[in-house]
């Protein structure tokens, strides 16, 4: 079931996140704040600026937990392939490496939403799927 949840109500935790860039590539990455319960290698809903992906939480040489790339669907996701839609947002937003952006918690462990501060973005919240159907379609995916 879902429901139209807009970034500013009651039920959405924000956290500012910092957007850094990947050592000399200049590539960005997020960074994600400790109290979000999230391990390396999950993969979540993550839109950008409204508009729905995945991402895999990755974790950083330094023990950070970021995102560096979110893709089209959870394959290519997980897989690390595809357009590198956080790239073109970061091109294309007002949010700059070295700057920061808001995440937004929309559903705590699934679905997520990073987004240009000041903006007012509507979510479609949805549950998280059922923990045995994921766990079927990753040992289908190897």
């Amino acid at each position: 079931m879902s429901e139209r949840v807009p970034s500013d109500h009651d039920a959405v935790d924000t956290h500012r996140v910092p957007v850094e860039a990947i050592g000399r590539t200049g590539r960005p990455r997020v960074v994600l704040p400790d109290e979000i319960d999230l391990q390396d290698g999950d993969i979540v809903t993550l839109a950008l600026d409204g508009d729905g992906y995945e991402a895999r939480v990755e974790t950083s040489l330094d023990g950070d937990r970021t995102v560096t790339h979110v893709a089209d669907n959870r394959r290519l996701a997980r897989e690390r392939d595809g357009e590198n839609r956080l790239t073109e947002w970061v091109a294309g937003a007002d949010v700059a490496v070295g700057g920061s952006a808001h995440l937004d918690v929309v559903t705590e462990g699934h679905q997520y939403g990073l987004r240009t501060p000041g903006k007012r973005v509507v979510y479609t919240a949805t549950d998280a799927p059922d923990s045995s159907l994921s766990d079927i379609a990753s040992d289908l995916d190897g």
